[in-house]
C-alpha cells in the first residue's frame, strides 16, 4: 500500500488548498501537540530538529548498495488481491473503490469489508463470514515451519546488508507479542516473537535489522473501510491512537534496538512528540536511521477529518485526476524537517544527490504476497539490477520487498530466483 502514499502527498496538497480556499481559510498552521511530550533519555541528542539534524549518516548504511524489506503478517494467508490493472488506473476509472480494488494484497483486511470488491468476494467464497482475525489460527499453524535462519541465510546469499520487516503493517496486527494493549483489538499481537527471532537471525549474518511500522494507518482503531484518498488520508485517530502508537515504536527500540525505523504514511503527534521520540531513539542506537514518511498532523488535516471535508475534497480529486500526468507522477515528496534518507517508491534519480536516498520497491505489483501472481507478473532481474546499479551511482541504494506466503513464510521460488541473480550479480560486481 505504500504507493498510496506517494500519490496522497502530492495530489492531496492541491485537494487541501483548495477545500482550504472553498472555506475561507488562507493558510494551514502547524497542529502544535500541547500534551507533555514524553521525556528525552540523557544523551547527546535532544527533542529539536538543530539537534536531530546534527546525526551523521552511518558508514554503514551509506555504504549498503542493496537492503530486501519484508510484508509478512495475517494477510499472508489468504494471499490475494486483483491483478492486472496499476492503483494510478484505478484511481481515473474507479475512484470511488481505488483502495478496496487495488493490487495490494497486504491490504485484505480493509478490502474485504467492501462486499463488492474482488477481495469481498473472494473472502465470501473462501471463507464465509469469518473476521479478518480468524486468520491467526492458520498463520499460527504455519509458524511451526518456519526458520528465521533459512530467511538469514538467504538474504545474505543475496548480497543484502539489512533487512526491513514489518513490525505492524495498517491491519494492526503486532508480530511480537507487545505489551503495549490495543483497546479495539486486545491480544491482536503474535505470541511467539517473531521480530526478536529474526533480528538475531539476521544479525548472526552479519546482517542489520530494521523494523517497519505504519503509523499513519492501523484500521483496528478505525472500523471504517476505506475507499477514497479523502477517506485515506483524513479519517480521524484520537489521543488513543497516539498514545499507543508512540509507546509501540518506543517498545520496538527498547527491545530490538533497530538498526533502521522504517515509519510508513505519517505519523499521528505533533512535532514535539515526534521529536522526542526520535532524540530516544539516537541516544539508544547512535548509528541508526529514520526515514523520511513521518508527516505529523496538522491543522489542515484535523480540519479535513469531518466526513463533509473528505467528501469535498474527493469530489475534487476525482476530475484532477483525469488530467494527463497526475496519477502517473513519480515526483519525489518534500522530506520532513528531519530524516536520514529519502524514500522515492518504484522511482529513483538520475544524477547525485545530495541526500542519501534508498528506492523501495515489490518484485511484483504487491508488496504482501499474493497468489495469483504468477512469474510474468513479476519484474526481471535484469531490470531490478539496472535499478540497483542505477541507485548506487546517484548515492542511493535499492530497498526490494519480498511477501512471503503464509505463518511458515516460503519465499515463493519466483521471488527467490530474483534474489539469487541479484546476489551473483553483486558477488561479480563488487563495489
Amino acid at each position: 500500500m505504500k504507493r498510496f502514499g506517494r500519490i496522497v502527498l502530492r495530489v492531496a496538497l492541491v485537494g487541501v488548498a483548495l477545500v482550504l480556499i472553498f472555506v475561507g481559510c488562507s493558510a494551514v498552521w502547524t497542529w502544535q501537540d500541547n500534551r507533555r511530550a514524553e521525556m528525552t533519555t540523557n544523551g547527546p541528542y535532544q527533542a529539536t530538529v538543530e539537534s536531530l539534524n546534527s546525526h551523521p549518516l552511518p558508514k554503514w548504511f551509506a555504504d549498503a548498495r542493496f537492503g530486501i524489506m519484508i510484508h509478512w503478517g495475517l494477510y499472508s494467508v489468504p494471499g490475494f488481491a486483483p491483478k492486472g490493472t496499476t492503483f494510478n488506473k484505478l484511481l481515473e476509472t474507479q475512484y470511488g473503490h481505488a483502495m478496496t480494488h487495488n493490487p495490494y494484497a497486504e491490504d485484505y483486511a480493509n478490502a474485504m469489508k467492501d462486499p463488492d470488491s474482488p477481495t469481498g468476494r473472494y473472502h465470501r467464497e473462501h471463507y464465509g463470514d469469518a473476521p479478518y482475525s480468524d486468520f491467526t489460527k492458520q498463520f499460527d499453524a504455519g509458524l511451526a515451519k518456519w526458520n528465521p535462519d533459512r530467511w538469514a541465510a538467504q538474504f545474505k546469499a543475496a548480497g543484502a546488508s539489512y533487512i526491513v520487516v514489518t513490525a505492524k503493517y495498517a491491519d494492526g496486527y503486532s508480530m511480537w507479542p507487545t505489551q503495549v494493549r490495543n483497546p479495539h483489538a486486545p491480544d491482536f499481537h503474535a505470541k511467539r516473537d517473531l521480530m526478536g527471532e529474526l533480528a538475531a537471525a539476521v544479525r548472526k549474518q552479519g546482517l542489520k535489522f530494521g523494523v517497519y511500522y505504519s503509523g499513519g494507518v492501523d484500521w483496528t482503531f478505525q472500523k471504517a473501510t476505506i475507499k477514497t484518498l479523502g477517506d485515506y488520508a483524513y479519517l480521524h485517530y484520537g489521543e488513543d491512537y497516539r498514545r499507543y502508537a508512540v509507546a509501540q515504536v518506543r517498545e520496538l527500540i527498547a527491545r530490538y534496538k533497530p538498526d533502521i525505523l522504517w515509519n510508513d504514511i505519517s505519523w499521528p503527534t505533533g512535532s514535539k512528540r515526534l521529536y522526542s521520540l526520535m532524540a530516544d531513539y539516537y541516544n539508544t542506537v547512535p548509528e541508526g536511521v529514520v526515514d523520511d514518511r513521518w508527516g505529523t498532523a496538522s491543522f489542515g488535516r484535523q480540519l479535513m477529518s469531518p466526513k463533509p471535508m473528505r467528501w469535498a475534497f474527493d469530489q475534487l480529486m476525482k476530475p484532477l485526476l483525469k488530467l494527463p500526468g497526475t496519477a502517473d507522477s513519480v515526483s519525489v515528496p518534500k522530506p520532513p524537517p528531519h530524516c536520514d534518507f529519502r524514500t522515492p517508491e518504484y522511482a529513483g534519480f538520475d544524477t547525485p544527490q545530495e541526500k542519501f536516498w534508498q528506492q523501495d520497491r515489490g518484485i511484483g505489483g504487491s508488496f504482501g504476497y499474493n497468489r495469483e501472481e504468477t512469474d510474468q507478473d513479476y519484474a526481471k532481474s535484469a531490470d531490478l539490477i539496472a535499478a540497483l546499479a542505477k541507485a548506487s551511482a546517484n548515492n542511493g541504494a535499492l530497498l526490494l520487498n519480498v511477501g512471503p506466503s503464509g505463518g511458515e513464510g516460503e519465499i515463493v521460488p519466483e521471488q527467490a530466483s530474483r534474489l539469487e541473480d541479484i546476489g551473483a550479480w553483486l558477488k561479480a560486481n563488487p563495489r
